[in-house]
């Protein structure tokens, strides 16, 4: 097994952690990051955008003018689409954007962004990382002991840490559950801390 160097909040290696091959030492297969990306993407969209057609406008009931004799080209509705203020004629209606990825494609991208972070040397373990207080110059310190750039941070679920942290540009805090490949890739460095490494592997490897 491959092992990763675990540090404190001051950046000093404190241990080392066994980590899964599967999941931190996996081939890299970018080619995947295409179609899961664009499945989460896809889901965000609401879809709920809505044109009316000829049949929706209000209005159009009358005839415009004579079929014959007016020298004008034939119309049975002012609500046609080439009328200005007539209906839309392939226009939006509400959809659904989802689009399916099996789970195993999900997984082996995520192995793939985990694996590259390690690679890049962009991936940081850390034994521990929280907030006794709701402070966010006290989450700015810790990131400059840490020399965090533009990073995203997977902890343990700690309201302290997620409210310190919301207001503080380039840098996401996710519990190990909302991990996603979106995020990863997103970000330059990623942090985890050694309980949520667990955690990972196991929704991972499962």
């Amino acid at each position: 097994m491959a092992t990763l160097d675990v540090y404190n909040v001051n950046r000093e290696k404190i241990s080392q952690v066994e980590v899964d091959d599967a999941v931190f030492a996996a081939e890299v297969k970018e080619h995947l990051f295409y179609d899961v990306i664009r499945m989460q993407l896809n889901r965000r969209r609401a879809g709920t955008h809505s044109t009316k057609t000829r049949a929706e406008v209000s209005g159009g009931g009358k005839k415009p003018w004579k079929q014959k004799g007016t020298g004008r080209a034939r119309s049975g509705t002012s609500r046609s689409p080439v009328w200005r203020g007539g209906g839309i004629a392939f226009g939006p209606k509400p959809r659904s954007y989802e689009i399916k990825v099996p789970k195993k494609v999900r997984r082996a991208a995520m192995c793939s962004a985990l694996t590259l972070k390690v690679q890049q040397e962009k991936l940081l373990v850390l034994d521990a990382i929280g907030m006794t207080e709701i402070k966010t110059a006290s989450f700015i310190a810790m990131l400059d002991k840490l020399q965090a750039g533009n990073v995203l941070i997977i902890a343990d679920a700690d309201q302290n840490l997620q409210l310190s942290s919301r207001n503080v540009q380039q840098v996401k805090v996710l519990p190990p559950e909302g991990l996603n490949l979106y995020d990863v890739l997103q970000y330059d460095e990623l942090y985890i801390t050694q309980a949520s490494l667990k955690a990972i592997e196991r929704s991972l490897v499962a």
